[in-house]
C-alpha cells in the first residue's frame, strides 16, 4: 500500500531519511533539522513524497520542474529507500510504480534518477523500470552524473 505524505508526516519522513543517510555514511543533519525543512518543504508544494507501509518504512521523493524541451515538467526521483529488513519484497517496485503514476498526473513528460555504481540493487530497480543510463537508449555512450558543493 502506498500514499502520498502529508506534512503531518514530516517527522517520520525525517527519520527514514537520517537512517537512509546513516546507513551509506552520508551527512544528515538530523531528524529535527530534517523535519523542519520537510513541513517548509510539504507545505509549500515543493516536493511530493510517496510512502509505503503502515507505519511507513519506505518512501520516495519526488521534485517537480519546468522542461526546457517541451511543455511538460520533469520529475527527479531524488530519494526512495525501504527500511533494510523489508527490502526484497517488492517494496521499492510499489514504490517505483506510485512515483510514476504520480509524475504522469502531476504531467511529467519523463523522470531522471541518479545513484552510486555500487548501488546495484539500486540500479537493478530501476532498469527494471525501464530506466537507461545510455544516451539515446541501450548501445548509447553511459551518461554521467556530477555534483559539487557550493
Amino acid at each position: 500500500m502506498t500514499r502520498r505524505a502529508q506534512t503531518s508526516d514530516a517527522a517520520v519522513l525525517a527519520r527514514l531519511l537520517h537512517d537512509f543517510n546513516t546507513e551509506y555514511d552520508d551527512f544528515t543533519p538530523g531528524p529535527e533539522a530534517l523535519e523542519r525543512r520537510l513541513r517548509v518543504l510539504l507545505a509549500r508544494g515543493d516536493i511530493t513524497v510517496m510512502l509505503a507501509g503502515e507505519p511507513p518504512e519506505a518512501l520516495a521523493l519526488l521534485r517537480f520542474r519546468p522542461s526546457l524541451w517541451g511543455e511538460s515538467a520533469d520529475c527527479y526521483l531524488e530519494e526512495l529507500y525501504v527500511v533494510p529488513d523489508r527490502r526484497g519484497q517488492g517494496i521499492g517496485t510499489a514504490l517505483m510504480e506510485a512515483a510514476l503514476s504520480v509524475a504522469r498526473e502531476e504531467g511529467a513528460g519523463r523522470m531522471e534518477v541518479c545513484t552510486s555504481e555500487a548501488d546495484t540493487a539500486a540500479r537493478a530497480l530501476y532498469e527494471k523500470m525501464g530506466f537507461d543510463d545510455r544516451e539515446g537508449g541501450p548501445g548509447g555512450p553511459l551518461n554521467h552524473f556530477y555534483e559539487r558543493e557550493l
